[in-house]
């Protein structure tokens, strides 16, 4: 199957940040676009002002006669009226990743970013260089980039620069050129039921890297011979000294990093970030492979890496609060939540206060023991409700759990309700010079949102 084959595409779930793009792109390639959601938003709106036809509620009556294509997303339930329409009608329907895996194959050099963690900010990165040293990259990321002003970039057919998420396995749906492999952590556990699984699902899309592509994979993660055996593709590690690349002379002033870019011995150049945290050090190692992989000018590398402040909900600065600084945070991992409170620690406040929204059932009860270890840097941990996402409460978990799990460690725990009761909280307790920094996948970026406002 090819796109080419379809002329009218319609998306169900199109409000949605990651389908809202992918239509962009298409209508901008001369494709015809509709689409429905279950509420009419902002983005839905400038849909509907760049010309594309946005139906507000699922009904049949919204896969027209010339419909012959239906993408939609995996929140979609199977029962949902208009893939019940496109089956009636004959009518081919496709998940979002088979999609964005199709419109890889127009593209002579799919970059594919993947995963546990950090991929949105490796994608940013890699946007920001290829687009320094005038590749005119096409881009699909998972958060907003402020340079592109959005998660996506319309770009030439030569790159694109996509996030590739492993969740349901989604990512075994694209064609990279070059694959990166960031780490490989237990996460997702309501569809990885082990290790094994996680592990099988990257070796398959380091397999899907042709012959004469590139896999770029961390050498920290444990047991890589599992992912790199038997590949016929060209591999390139990054880490430590044992890596093909790996950075020396690693600085740091207010927690900015700077080192030496060295690839098997030998010297490439120095770079600055603007960016907090060790992470970041290892994170712009991997992008400024993938660049110098593709002979991208070292000058590009090191000016767009210095240029890049960062995106969207990643360590993001909201505002001031009595003095104190709001920061904002996805991080929903326990490795992630570990990097963002040590880049917090480095800053030199008087104290930090963490407000922690746990991302789903499954996860929290899953990595609970995990996320107790995960706060060592903060002062003070405020635990919301578990943000469900996609799934129901069966009882089996609940923030309280993680609240006892952090005082059994000998830190100050608290468990709120409602974001106002914790807002009233911190509006009493917080002062000059210390850092509420928000965490968590959901909508957790409120409370200082709030607290900025009042």
């Amino acid at each position: 199957m090819t796109l080419k084959e379809h002329k009218n595409i319609h998306f169900i779930g199109i409000g949605g940040i990651s389908m809202s793009s992918l239509a962009e792109i298409l209508l901008n390639e001369g494709y015809k676009i509709t689409g429905s959601d279950r509420v009419s938003s902002d983005l839905t709106e400038y849909l509907e002002n760049n010309g594309i036809k946005v139906y507000i509620g699922h009904s049949p009556k919204n896969i027209s006669s010339d419909t012959d294509l239906v993408v939609y997303t995996a929140a979609i339930a199977e029962d949902n009226p208009e893939l019940l329409a496109a089956e009636k009608n004959n009518i081919t329907s496709i998940e979002r990743s088979v999609l964005l895996g199709l419109m890889m194959k127009d593209y002579k050099n799919p970059i594919c970013i993947a995963g546990t963690h950090g991929k949105t900010t490796v994608s940013s990165m890699a946007s920001e260089i290829y687009m320094a040293a005038g590749k005119n990259p096409t881009i699909t990321i998972g958060g907003i980039l402020p340079s592109i002003g959005g998660n996506f970039k319309i770009g030439s057919k030569d790159y694109f620069i996509a996030e590739s998420c492993e969740y349901h396995d989604s990512f075994l749906k694209f064609f990279p050129k070059t694959g990166i492999i960031l780490n490989i952590e237990k996460d997702h556990t309501d569809y990885f039921k082990n290790m094994d699984q996680m592990y099988d699902s990257f070796k398959t899309f380091a397999q899907l890297i042709p012959s004469d592509g590139t896999l770029i994979i961390s050498g920290s993660i444990p047991k890589i011979e599992k992912i790199t055996n038997s590949l016929s593709c060209k591999i390139i590690t990054f880490g430590d000294e044992s890596c093909d690349y790996y950075p020396k002379n690693i600085s740091f002033d207010k927690n900015i990093g700077e080192y030496d870019i060295y690839y098997k011995g030998e010297f490439k150049g120095h770079i600055k970030l603007s960016v907090p945290g060790i992470h970041n050090v290892y994170n712009s190692l991997s992008a400024a492979a993938a660049a110098i992989n593709d002979n991208i000018d070292f000058e590009s590398i090191k000016t767009a890496l210095e240029n890049f402040k960062g995106v969207h909900r990643r360590f993001e600065f909201k505002g001031k609060l009595n003095g104190a600084d709001i920061i904002d945070d996805y991080a929903h991992h326990p490795t992630e939540i570990k990097a963002t409170l040590s880049a917090a620690k480095n800053m030199g406040r008087s104290k930090i206060t963490a407000v922690f929204q746990p991302h789903t059932y499954t996860r929290t009860k899953a990595l609970l023991d995990e996320f107790s270890m995960a706060f060592d840097d903060a002062d003070e941990i405020i635990v919301l409700d578990i943000y469900a996402a996609r799934e129901k409460d069966n009882g089996e978990i609940h923030s309280k759990d993680l609240v006892k799990k952090l005082e059994q460690r000998g830190k100050k725990a608290l468990y709120f309700k409602s974001f106002d009761e914790a807002e009233e909280y911190i509006l009493s307790t917080i002062k000059n010079n210390e850092m509420l920094i928000t965490i968590g996948a959901g909508d957790v970026y409120l409370v200082g949102e709030k607290l900025i406002e009042r």
